[in-house]
């Protein structure tokens, strides 16, 4: 909203500072300080708010340190994080840009499916919460919404190889991120429709996932929308769902969502800019540079959060919050062409929700041929493997930053290692 009154404003009347507006940079730095703000502002009038209504968490008795003691901690508080993320979003984003609005959907989307699942949990008393399978139809749905998108809409392209009169253009214009896509631009890109993405570690890093139906024979191009909607559903289904499984320790979630999303934002800011894709010969996806301000927005909601949802947590953020943060890496991810990276960028909650699939299927496997289910791990998720070890709640999620930071400069290195 604001970028497009400070435009007007810039071209209409030619206010000086008004123009500061254009740079996506200016943009990302205000709305990840609104965004803590937000946050800050925010979060303790939700929490006695939440507190006042007996909106707590109710807490299953598994034998760990410390766990009674959260009993009655305000749940739901991702609404927090969610509202930390949208206001920013609308303020400072260009909301007719396609990928906005996707984020902007998958946010709202999948806060819903969560504040509905921490309702029923709360205030039906159903710890059970909202049935599996709702889940599932609400993050296929939202997933078929995106692929469809993403797929069909006119605006999402691509551009592999950049070729243009460097030497008729100046610094600035090759560094604003959309200029050199725009009808009106005098040195116009050529772009192209694409179900491409980016593999790591491979010199020619790119994979078309058309090329899955290659055996269908001559036009199998067309129906390439058969494979990449599915995936695309499978990767939302299973990101959402591992942010949720981590969420078990205080601000173990937050605070590896925010690493993630740092990360996220240098690869959508190289991403989206002509020369740094030029540079480090990797796709080029016009527009993106947009949602370095939305995932400004997101880091900040998370780090703002982390305030009240650090050891002692003050507040959860329930699956109002778990399921929103999985969902919109998920989502950003597979729209900057990096889903591929996901295994390894988000390797916190690959590595907890690997432990849980280990744990069932051993025990139905053991219990199965020896007449009693056995475990490999003392307790999943592997968080809770370690509580039962020994370790301090705080020490656990201060190791698991660690890793998830590891984690995350090498997957901003795979744009090079190759």
């Amino acid at each position: 909203m604001l970028y497009s009154l400070f435009e007007y404003l810039d071209k209409a009347y030619d206010i000086p500072g008004t123009g500061v507006f254009q740079y996506i940079s200016f943009r990302a730095g205000m709305a990840l300080i609104v965004s803590l703000f937000v946050t800050m502002i925010t979060g303790k009038r939700v929490i006695r708010f939440l507190q006042k209504k007996q909106v707590g968490e109710n807490i299953r008795d598994l034998g760990l340190e410390g766990q009674i003691s959260k009993q009655g901690t305000p749940t739901m508080g991702g609404l927090i994080i969610v509202a930390a993320i949208v206001i920013p979003a609308l303020l400072f984003a260009r909301l007719d840009n396609i990928y906005i609005i996707l984020m902007l959907i998958s946010t709202v989307w999948l806060c819903a499916i969560g504040f509905i699942d921490d309702y029923i949990k709360v205030f039906r008393k159903d710890k059970k919460g909202l049935h599996g399978r709702f889940k599932i139809i609400g993050q296929i749905t939202l997933g078929i919404i995106v692929g469809t998108t993403l797929y069909f809409h006119e605006e999402v392209v691509i551009r592999e190889k950049i070729d243009f009169p460097t030497e008729q253009v100046t610094a600035n214009e090759l560094l604003e991120l959309d200029r050199l896509v725009r009808p009106d631009s005098p040195f116009p890109v050529e772009t192209q429709k694409s179900t491409k993405t980016t593999i790591p570690f491979f010199k020619d890093n790119e994979f078309d996932y058309a090329r899955l139906l290659a055996f269908m024979g001559e036009g199998y191009e067309r129906w390439a929308f058969l494979v990449f909607i599915p995936i695309v559903i499978l990767i939302i289904t299973a990101v959402s769902n591992g942010a949720n499984i981590t969420d078990g320790l205080d601000g173990l979630a937050t605070g590896t969502s925010a690493i993630i999303g740092v990360t996220l934002g240098i690869l959508a800011y190289v991403s989206g800019n002509v020369l740094f894709a030029d540079y480090l010969n990797i796709m080029y996806i016009p527009h993106t540079g947009e949602l370095v301000i939305f995932i400004a927005a997101f880091v900040g909601a998370c780090v703002g959060f982390l305030w009240y949802n650090s050891y002692p947590a003050q507040v959860f953020m329930g699956d109002t919050g778990s399921l929103t943060l999985g969902g919109i890496i998920a989502v950003f991810a597979i729209v900057i062409r990096k889903e591929l990276l996901i295994p390894i960028l988000c390797g916190v909650f690959f590595i907890e929700s690997l432990s849980v699939i280990i744990q069932v299927t051993w025990f139905k496997i053991t219990r199965k041929r020896f007449g009693e289910g056995r475990r490999i791990f003392r307790m999943a998720p592997l968080h809770h493997h370690f509580q039962m070890k020994g370790l301090h709640e705080a020490k656990i999620v201060q190791r698991f930053f660690i890793v998830g930071i590891i984690l995350a400069v090498f997957s901003v290195i795979t744009l090079k290692l190759r």
